[in-house]
């Protein structure tokens, strides 16, 4: 029977056991109610319960009840004594029996007695016992079974869902709570005129508990034990699959995915297809390495904890896991190398070729440039190109060269795979399309020369023009000259002659500068004959360059008629006009001085007169006032020959002074 059964009739307090104990250390029965109200059946369920709690030893020294009399009925006492089979004494003989101090204060004694309070610890006791025994018995039951048989029987024993019915944690609690208070009740002497002694039953628990708890304790410590070893062996095998799990994922699909992916592309957009495809391969393998990654932590946590009949496991476990993992992805790490590298290859190309097209693209079109500079900007620009192009070519090269060495390094990265003809078709494309580029910027070279030999001859086309055109220039600087400055006709017959020398000098460098001229159009007529084109100053130049000639000669013979003249002029004049002349016979002779007379008027008359072109254009040898100089420098000469002919005629006439 348990008090939690009866509760509602322990509550009433119908009989109770104090602790005391009469003289003989019998115990002490209370029966403090007045046994006419009281249901029989309640106080006999009482008194069965109460005296079950004694231990035989106890019973054996007999109880003495105590009834107040008083209250009761004898006939119901009489029951209750047959019972019993208790002394019957009047209450004021309790004390031949009983020390006071063994009784409660109902009947003059001084012994503390709290219903409640017992009876509360009494149902904390027995549900304790309650628990702890049903507790033990189900982790027996747990423990004995993981030590049973062979590894097969133990793995069978160890259920997940088989764990006690009761926290072993709250029972223990309420266990070591339960000693403590049994534990305080000791016999504490006389306090205040107050004594007490722990209850019989209390001292008797007191044992049970402590026995109960170091059941439940040691029990409890293998049971500890057990749900280690039960969570290890969990964690183990949980571990154990999920490693089986990644090697089997990545040595299957995962290994199939990249046995799938060997091409390189042949183009950029190709090839930024397949890395966007390697991409998302990358991205499903980031989810398994990151399953490696924990459990990785995870055995790497259980080594430390150092379990020596797990090491060897947990470590295959690790290296197999490790294995496989580096493995994948080191191949995908290939995988991304190479695809980037093929990425920067048809870059490098894709650009070259469009470096190549623009170039060629310049050299189909016919330039027509406006000038030697022009030309040269077109040069500077087609030689830039062009050594673009040849950077570009020899980083195509490099890229290519690196490109071929990873593909000859794929076979130790082939996947189980016989990668002999894709790797044929990538190092076929790679050096196709090298020698592609190699041959388009062989024929751009070729273009170059061409265009380069063609600008060339553009650059003497124009040299030519500028300094025919140059020529021309000078010839009618060289006319202006002769017109302007070109106009004395000497003092003298001495000085008149070097005039004339020096005339025919200038006559020699105007045509050096025509004849000059002249070449340099001609060689703009042949270099237009091979560039098939069209001088632009072919059809202008020479008309100018013979008008300007033709009028520098028509000139040139003009003064060169004029200073003969003054030459013959000045050489009869001197003569005549010598003071001793060596043939005097001879200057007596009319003739001459009508002949010196005659070419002086000459010379006048020609002063006057203007070089006619053959346009009809009229052009004057200097200044007015330069020919008033000359021709009065003339007139002067004739007046002087003139009176030595006076003088010759009438000598007589001629005196000193005149």
């Amino acid at each position: 029977m348990e008090a939690a059964v009866i509760l509602p009739i322990l509550k009433k307090k119908l009989a109770f056991l104090s602790g005391g104990k009469d003289r003989r250390s019998g115990l002490i029965l209370t029966i403090p109610l007045c046994l006419e109200q009281t249901n029989m059946d309640e106080l006999s369920v009482t008194l069965d319960y109460l005296l079950s709690i004694p231990s035989e030893k106890c019973k054996a020294r007999g109880f003495t009840v105590i009834v107040d009399g008083r209250k009761s009925q004898w006939n119901v006492v009489k029951t209750v004594v047959l019972m019993l089979q208790v002394i019957l004494v009047s209450a004021n003989k309790l004390t031949r029996y009983i020390e006071p101090s063994q009784l409660t204060e109902d009947f003059g004694g001084s012994l503390t007695y709290d219903h409640m309070d017992w009876l509360n610890k009494r149902l904390v006791f027995e549900k304790f016992t309650k628990e702890s025994t049903s507790l033990l018995d189900e982790l027996a039951l747990i423990n004995n079974g993981s030590d049973k048989g062979n590894q097969q029987e133990k793995e069978r024993s160890v259920d997940l869902n088989f764990l006690p019915s009761v926290d072993p944690e709250t029972v223990l609690q309420t266990g070591h709570e339960l000693l403590s208070e049994l534990q305080q009740r000791r016999f504490n002497g006389s306090d205040g005129g107050v004594s007490w002694s722990p209850m019989d039953d209390e001292l008797l628990a007191q044992p049970q508990v402590m026995k109960l708890l170091d059941s439940l304790r040691e029990q409890y410590t293998r049971y500890q034990e057990v749900c280690r070893q039960r969570s290890k062996r969990t964690q183990l095998e949980e571990i154990q699959q999920k490693v089986m799990q990644v090697v089997n994922w990545l040595e299957g699909p995962g290994s199939e995915q990249l046995r799938a992916q060997c091409g390189i592309g042949d183009s950029i957009r190709a090839s930024q297809a397949l890395q966007q495809k390697h991409e998302e391969i990358e991205s499903q393998h980031s989810e398994w390495f990151a399953v490696y990654v924990e459990l990785n932590q995870q055995i790497a946590a259980l080594l430390n904890a150092g379990d020596e009949e797990d090491l060897v496991e947990l470590k295959s476990l690790q290296q197999q896991l490790s294995d496989v993992c580096y493995r994948q992805a080191s191949q995908l790490e290939f995988r991304q190398n190479l695809l980037q590298a093929a990425l920067e290859f048809h870059g490098v190309a894709q650009d070259l070729s469009q470096q190549l097209d623009g170039l060629l693209g310049m050299l189909c079109v016919d330039v027509a440039p406006a000038d030697g500079a022009s030309i040269q900007q077109t040069l500077k620009l087609l030689e830039e190109k062009l050594k673009s192009v040849d950077v570009g070519l020899q980083g195509l090269r490099e890229k290519g060269q690196g490109l071929l060495d990873q593909i000859s390094n794929q076979a130790s990265w082939a996947y189980g795979k016989d990668v002999t003809i894709e790797n044929k078709e990538n190092v076929d494309h790679i050096q196709g399309v090298m020698e592609d580029m190699q041959l388009r910027k062989q024929r751009c070279e070729d273009m170059v020369d061409v265009r380069r030999l063609k600008m060339l001859q553009m650059v003497q086309l124009f040299k030519c023009e500028e300094d025919a055109a140059q020529a021309v220039e000078w010839l009618s600087e060289l006319l202006d000259a002769l017109l302007k400055t070109h106009i004395r006709l000497g003092d003298d017959a001495q000085e008149t002659k070097v005039l004339l020398e020096k005339h025919r000098k200038f006559v020699d460098v105007a045509q050096s500068t025509y004849d000059y001229g002249r070449q340099l159009l001609q060689a703009t007529v042949v270099l237009c004959q091979s560039l098939r084109c069209t001088s632009r100053s072919s059809g202008d130049t020479l008309p100018r360059l013979n008008r300007v000639w033709k009028q520098f000669t028509i000139a040139s013979e003009e003064r060169v008629h004029r200073l003969e003249m003054a030459i013959a002029f000045h050489s009869n004049a001197e003569k005549i006009l010598q003071d001793c002349p060596e043939e005097p016979e001879a200057i007596n002779d009319e003739e001459q001085f009508d002949e010196i007379e005659a070419v002086g008027k000459s010379l006048l008359d020609r002063l006057t007169v203007p070089v006619v072109y053959p346009d009809g254009t009229e052009q004057y040898f200097g200044s007015p006032s330069d020919m008033a100089s000359t021709a009065e420098h003339i007139r002067d000469r004739m007046k002087l020959v003139s009176l030595k002919r006076q003088q010759l005629r009438h000598p007589e006439m001629m005196t000193t002074e005149s």
